[in-house]
């Protein structure tokens, strides 16, 4: 698939801005247009653009990233614990702990960082059906929904100030992910 074609395949199902989305030009490459979005100051759909993008596993791992930035350096037991059962199904993406980051997932509620990246670990794959029950495998796109939202409100959770600096803090550790794993 050729590095355009990679990009208009993300801009279909990202949910981006009209203004966003007008900014796509033919045959960009996806870091090109990443660069675009950030340069004209589009910092949201440049988050839902690297949710998107990412493979599950590492995009969970990035909505982490920066849940655990926003809860700072004594989070509320409940958010905490959603981290470090998303922590684990990073480490180890088992079923177990997917169900787990989604237990804790509740508990730190859907509204947090912390309660979006467990409910994105949770949506990444297996089904979402209780266990025994007949299989209800979560949408293609949940997973990269609940990153893109974790990874924003990160970014709004401190003084309204700091959120443009927080996008963009959030925006270069999705790049370095990209970076490290070779995706584009």
């Amino acid at each position: 698939m050729s590095p355009a074609s990679i990009t208009v395949q993300i801009c279909s199902v990202a949910e981006l801005g009209d203004e966003a989305r007008a900014l796509q030009q033919e045959d960009q490459p996806p870091q090109e247009y990443l660069n675009l979005l950030v340069e004209k100051g589009h910092l949201q759909d440049a988050v839902r653009f690297l949710a998107y993008a990412l493979p599950k596993r590492e995009a969970v791992w990035w909505a982490w990233v920066c849940a655990r930035r926003a809860a700072g350096a004594e989070p509320a037991p409940n958010i905490k614990a959603s981290l470090d059962a998303t922590e684990s199904w990073v480490a180890q993406p088992t079923d177990e702990n997917r169900r787990a980051a989604m237990s804790a997932a509740e508990a730190a509620e859907a509204g947090t960082p912390a309660g979006c990246a467990g409910m994105a670990a949770f949506f990444s794959g297996g089904s979402m059906a209780p266990p025994g029950a007949q299989a209800v495998p979560p949408g293609p796109y949940l997973t990269s929904k609940a990153v893109a939202v974790a990874v924003i409100l990160a970014a709004v959770a401190g003084e309204p100030e700091e959120t443009p600096a927080n996008f963009r803090t959030s925006v270069e550790q999705g790049v370095d992910v990209v970076k490290r794993i070779q995706l584009w």
